[in-house]
């Protein structure tokens, strides 16, 4: 894989992320901005209301220039790297999971210490989530009126 460009090896390793959330019952939602003007590259819910963050580095040099990473730790109860085969494992720190990719498919290679959320903010982060996903189901069910509505709410 070592081949790939960046933000193809990104792709891949966050397409088979998503993957192994489903596997485990978990349901994944992609770029999840949060209040802390932060974005997790995958946010899942498992069947426990419990909160995981998927963290993918596509190489060394993109894990090393992260330096916000651990800010997702207040967001989630547990956080996981996801990373594909050719990426030097060693970097992870020990305390966060860690998930690697190869072809498609993920497998966890560790599990990562839980941080659980307060009550207060796992509430807001679900109705963030919940939010999230519905509003991109919407645009996928009516791509024209999700237009208009984001060409109306510029000209507001």
């Amino acid at each position: 894989m070592s081949e790939l460009l960046p933000p193809e090896r990104t792709l891949r390793v966050c397409r088979a992320a998503s993957r192994l959330c489903a596997q485990r019952g978990w349901t994944a939602v992609p770029e999840v901005p949060l209040p802390n003007g932060r974005r997790m590259d995958l946010l899942a819910l498992d069947g426990d209301g419990g909160f995981t963050a998927i963290e993918v580095k596509s190489c060394a040099r993109d894990f090393q220039t992260d330096n916000k990473w651990w800010e997702y730790r207040d967001w989630c109860d547990r956080l996981y790297f996801a990373v594909d085969l050719d990426f030097p494992q060693e970097l992870i720190p020990e305390d966060v999971g860690l998930i690697v990719a190869d072809d498609g498919e993920a497998a966890i290679l560790r599990h990562p210490a839980e941080h659980k959320l307060a009550p207060a903010r796992r509430r807001a982060l679900l109705l963030r989530y919940a939010r999230l996903a519905a509003g991109r189901l919407q645009m996928l069910a009516d791509p024209a009126g999700a237009a208009e509505m984001r060409a109306a709410l510029r000209v507001e």
